[in-house]
């Protein structure tokens, strides 16, 4: 039996990282089998609520106010019209709904208090809530709680080392702050990085480190490849190979057994085979729909026929839960 583990090192992390690669597809397959159905993928619905404006420099990111990008500032969405796009997702498949705003931290304000009408709402349809919205204090991480929120994204994008190359208005430790809240008001937590960004092996590495060793492992753990987008810094990077998400997902199945791995940004430039292998090697969880955010993604239909072709299924809501626990 897999041990769960959270004293990991850097140096057996990155043994497990640059094994021989189809050493590296099996061993995460035996782990994945383990602790998941290997043929049951959780598909996720990605919602901008608000767009554009951004006060803070990823360099990755298109929202950004100082970047010229084609993206449009559009003020925080109308509840009805939040929860309408929930409803349209889950008659298309999806369990799980995540709202996400430009902000640089959540304001204890109007537009907070909407995103709040929106958890209720959208936990009243038997789905999955998350929100990701900058960061947080201990105060709003609890009120999202008493709204339903189930769980709430905020990503580390990359090591501790590198993060400074990547983005200024914000720091490490505020990640991390951010992440210590959302836990103690008992909200899964989902977070993961970006690779492609210029990083470094060691840098992806140092990543999966901070996530392995938290107290407890994130329930969630997106793996992103850079969409380049035109007016950004970031706008030159080359493409990310398969191969190397491959060794980002099977090295997160195998040093965190639980947790979701999602198949996330990137796969608009992925073959049914390339995202296939990242399947074998433990991902379990896809967003779909045509837009994550605000760049491309494969859309329902093109994800339905994946789904078929691989025989994969769809993960119900609240599977870790017992449906005495959930209340609709």
């Amino acid at each position: 039996m897999t041990t769960i583990r959270n004293n990991w090192t850097r140096e057996e992390i990155g043994a497990i990282y640059n094994k021989p690669v189809m050493s590296l597809i099996y061993e995460a397959a035996t782990v994945h089998r383990e602790f998941h159905d290997p043929n049951e993928v959780q598909v996720c619905t990605l919602l901008s609520v608000k767009t554009g404006g951004c006060p803070e420099d990823c360099s990755y990111c298109p929202q950004a106010a100082r970047y010229h990008t084609q993206v449009k500032v559009e003020k925080l969405m109308e509840v009805g019209e939040v929860l309408q796009k929930a409803v349209e997702a889950k008659e298309s498949g999806s369990t799980r709904f995540c709202m996400g705003a430009a902000w640089r931290e959540v304001r204890d304000n109007r537009d907070f208090d909407k995103v709040i009408e929106m958890v209720k709402g959208v936990s009243t349809l038997g789905m999955e809530v998350c929100c990701t919205l900058g960061m947080l204090s201990p105060e709003q991480a609890q009120k999202l709680k008493d709204a339903g929120l189930y769980a709430y994204n905020h990503n580390l994008d990359t090591s501790e080392e590198y993060y400074g190359d990547i983005i200024t208005t914000r720091t490490y430790g505020d990640r991390l702050d951010t992440l210590e809240s959302v836990r103690k008001a008992k909200i899964s937590v989902c977070s993961g990085g970006i690779i492609g960004m210029g990083e470094h092996e060691d840098d992806r590495i140092g990543m999966l480190l901070v996530l392995s060793t938290l107290p407890e492992h994130p329930e969630s753990v997106p793996v992103n490849a850079l969409v380049p987008v035109e007016g950004t810094p970031l706008e030159d990077q080359p493409k990310v190979s398969v191969w190397e998400m491959v060794r980002m997902i099977a090295t997160a199945r195998i040093i965190m057994p639980k947790a979701m791995v999602r198949l996330s940004a990137g796969r608009v430039r992925m073959t049914l085979e390339e995202q296939a292998l990242c399947f074998m090697a433990g991902a379990n969880s896809i967003f779909a729909g045509d837009k994550l955010l605000t760049t491309p993604n494969p859309g329902y239909i093109k994800d339905q026929e994946m789904f078929q072709q691989l025989q994969l299924k769809p993960r119900v809501a609240y599977k870790e839960k017992s449906q005495k626990e959930v209340v609709f």
